[in-house]
Parts: C-alpha cells; structure tokens; sequence
C-alpha cells in the first residue's frame, strides 16, 4: 500500500504533463524551384481555410517571407505576395515574383492553439497574448 501512494502522485504528475509535439510540418522547393509545397498541416484547418474565400487567408497560417541579411530584422519582414493553391493535402505557395536563387526565405508556421493551456501560463512557458510559431528555413 506504501508503494501505491508514491507511485500515483507520479503517474498523475506524468499524465497532467502536456506532450510536445515537434513540427510535422514539412517544406519542399517544387515546379523547379518556382513554389514552395507545404505538407503536415492540421487536414481539417487547411479544408476550412480552403473554402474562406478570403484574399490573403493562408498568410495567416503559413507565410513566406525573404530572410534579411541581419536575421535580427526578420519579424519586420514584408510577406513575400503571391498565390496559395490547396491540392489534396498540400498547400502549394507560388511568389509573384520568383525566388531568387541563393536567396534564403522562411515560412512562418503558426501553432494556433499550442502553449494555451492553464498549466503553460502556470509554469511560464507561455504569456497572454503570445502566438507560438515555428520558422522553417529554405533556400533557392
């Protein structure tokens, strides 16, 4: 009975513990270079942001951006303008003007809903109003 009681605090303590996930979300330069496929996203986010007929909605979830040489500068980037297109279960970006070759970009992928839990605010992992994003990094 002495066991019992040390091993259950331990096993809700493990349980209460949010996992963390890595991104899933994979990019790849295709059309020879001319667009950037997306492949991982949430499948039931891209169908609903696929019917918005919003201009610019897909910015909101996965931009791309030209990294500047001082990477201290990159959250004051323009987004690169241009077109989504969704096929299946990829989301395929094509710039207005084209990438550039040896230039570097980055897509800022946000984690909509990740870090909102109580237990994040409690242990300090996360702050009202902080967006959580992963920037995934390709070069031309």
């Amino acid at each position: 009975m002495k066991k019992l009681s040390y091993i259950l605090p331990i096993l809700l303590a493990l349980a209460c513990k949010p996992a963390k996930h890595p991104s899933a979300v994979q990019i790849s330069l295709v059309n020879n270079g001319q667009s950037v496929q997306f492949k991982g996203l949430d499948y039931a986010v891209m169908q609903d942001i696929g019917r918005d007929t919003t201009k610019n909605v897909w910015q909101n979830l996965v931009p791309v951006y030209r990294m500047p040489a001082d990477t201290d500068l990159k959250n004051y980037q323009p987004v690169q303008p241009g077109r989504y297109q969704l096929k299946d279960s990829v989301v395929v970006f094509t710039p207005d003007t084209p990438f550039v070759k040896g230039q570097t970009y980055f897509v800022r992928n946000y984690r909509l809903g990740e870090g909102s839990m109580l237990i994040d605010y409690i242990k300090g992992r996360s702050q009202p109003g902080k967006v959580h994003f992963i920037d995934l990094i390709f070069k031309q």
